[in-house]
């Protein structure tokens, strides 16, 4: 435990910034998720206007530093093949 003020506070900031990562984080999963199930069904259009989306949760995941940027490249880029696979 915390002992010091300045501690305290920094665990407090620390807990704020888990939960608000870790919302990041699940939206970039499932919009993920989305595309791909899409893709299994069979339903490419649909998966192309959703990627638009998994995009942007994506780059917003990577600007805030939960992922990196290499790996933000990488995930949109195998989204990318998976649908033209499919096509």
């Amino acid at each position: 435990m915390p002992i010091t003020t300045s501690a305290k506070k920094a665990l407090r900031g620390s807990k704020r910034k888990k939960v608000m990562n870790l919302k990041r984080k699940d939206a970039m999963k499932s919009a993920v998720k989305d595309v791909r199930k899409l893709v299994a069904e069979k339903k490419v259009k649909d998966a192309r206007e959703t990627l638009s989306e998994a995009y942007k949760a994506i780059d917003k995941a990577a600007k805030r530093g939960i992922i990196k940027k290499n790996t933000a490249a990488r995930k949109k880029s195998r989204l990318v093949a998976f649908i033209k696979k499919a096509v």
